[in-house]
């Protein structure tokens, strides 16, 4: 299931998605958890970040803009073509398969990406980032949950429609903690929608 949704989320984030996406403003909530992010990063002296799920690279540009040495990766060719050409160092890969060495980054950032990985599959994931961090770096998981609710969004207007895997307050400290002690946990809701946004800055074990 993984690979398939996979090369239906690589499809579905073409290079006319991706443009979209680019000239789309950023919401005013996600510029303050990215700032909140970057200033803990900076109060204790982080250098070096990954993002996952990078998307045209706007947070990665971000980071870089504020002294950290960043890596970014998505699984679309379109977007790794679209932040490279915003001078970040860009990687096409999935979140089952970064291929960087153990412990290479002081953190990790993830914001709306690991909601596409199916529910079996998000404990290797966890652990493939837990493995990249060096011990006491910092990762930020933002995904939309607050229920459990798995499958693919027929009313998506990508296509083929994305994968979305959702889950409760609950589910995502309890998937975490074999991995990372929790630093930050903020739910930021929406009133004209059923899901919130569960933002979790975490630190890695070991």
């Amino acid at each position: 299931m993984y690979q398939q949704v996979i090369n239906t989320l690589r499809t579905a984030y073409s290079r006319e998605s991706a443009e979209q996406r680019d000239k789309a403003e950023k919401e005013d909530w996600k510029v303050v958890e990215r700032q909140q992010f970057v200033a803990l990063l900076q109060q204790e002296g982080k250098k070096t970040l990954l993002e996952i799920g990078a998307g045209t690279g706007k947070d990665s540009l971000f980071f870089q803009d504020n002294g950290l040495r960043v890596v970014c990766t998505d699984l679309s060719p379109s977007m790794v073509d679209l932040c490279r050409e915003k001078g970040l160092e860009a990687y096409v890969m999935d979140f089952l398969n970064l291929d960087f060495m153990p412990a290479s980054f002081d953190a990790i950032y993830a914001l709306n990406c690991l909601l596409h990985v199916p529910g079996t599959d998000l404990s290797a994931v966890l652990q493939k980032i837990h493995d990249l961090l060096r011990p006491g770096g910092l990762f930020f998981l933002g995904v939309y949950g607050g229920i459990e609710k798995e499958g693919i969004n027929e009313h998506d207007y990508h296509i083929p429609p994305r994968f979305f895997s959702h889950h409760t307050d609950e589910f995502m400290q309890r998937v975490t903690a074999p991995f990372f002690a929790l630093v930050s946990f903020k739910v930021i809701a929406f009133p004209d929608r059923t899901l919130h946004f569960q933002s979790m800055i975490l630190r890695c074990k070991g």
